[in-house]
């Protein structure tokens, strides 16, 4: 089933780089759902994982790591760490992950099976995303999870200079749109690459 869907869903969609379809065919999605999700695990629609949060669809997984242009030397900062799966993904291919939830039931359980899987380069923290994780800035690479209405300024800083970072945009209740930010030469530019629907960013900003 992971498989078919990376042959299917993924690259039959575009994705291309092979560091993250070979990332998409190890990281078992099964053991980040809910029980009775399971076997909807590989499936083409993003599912529930309580607390009004989800785990993305996983064409939009493979897309956005895609978009961060991921490198085995790469630290990696992400905002809604969410189940884990997203951060397991980026691990396979990423020197560090560093991931930030504020939900602190998703942060424990997300930080518990990315333990028990062995996943030893990614880092959890239960906190507010929207400003980022200082102290292991800069980050080559930055994937946020949830929309947002603006680029968090917080981010735009911690964000290496070289660097990208791939983020919804727009209002929670309606389509929004997943923007690559580029920073060059401390300019930072921006452009929209793809329509989505994410849950939105949450947090005292």
């Amino acid at each position: 089933m992971r498989e078919s869907m990376v042959t299917i869903q993924i690259e039959g969609r575009g994705v291309a780089d092979p560091k993250v379809l070979d990332a998409m065919r190890k990281v078992p999605r099964h053991q980040f759902v809910l029980p009775d999700t399971i076997a909807e695990a590989y499936n083409d629609h993003p599912l529930p994982i309580g607390y009004g949060q989800t785990i993305s669809q996983p064409y939009i997984v493979a897309y956005m790591c895609e978009l961060a242009r991921l490198h085995d030397t790469h630290k990696v900062l992400e905002v809604g760490t969410g189940s884990g799966y997203h951060a397991a993904v980026m691990g396979q291919v990423a020197s560090e992950v560093y991931t930030v939830e504020i939900v602190p039931e998703l942060a424990a359980h997300a930080s518990d099976t990315i333990t028990k899987l062995g996943y030893g380069n990614i880092h959890v923290r239960q906190a507010d995303g929207y400003h980022g994780w200082k102290e292991a800035a800069p980050f080559d690479a930055i994937i946020v999870t949830a929309a947002a209405d603006h680029i968090p300024p917080p981010l735009i800083e911690q964000l290496k200079d070289g660097g990208r970072m791939v983020i919804p945009l727009g209002h929670p209740f309606f389509t929004q749109q997943l923007v690559v930010v580029e920073k060059e030469h401390g300019q930072v530019s921006s452009r929209q690459v793809l329509p989505v629907r994410f849950v939105p960013l949450t947090g005292g900003h």
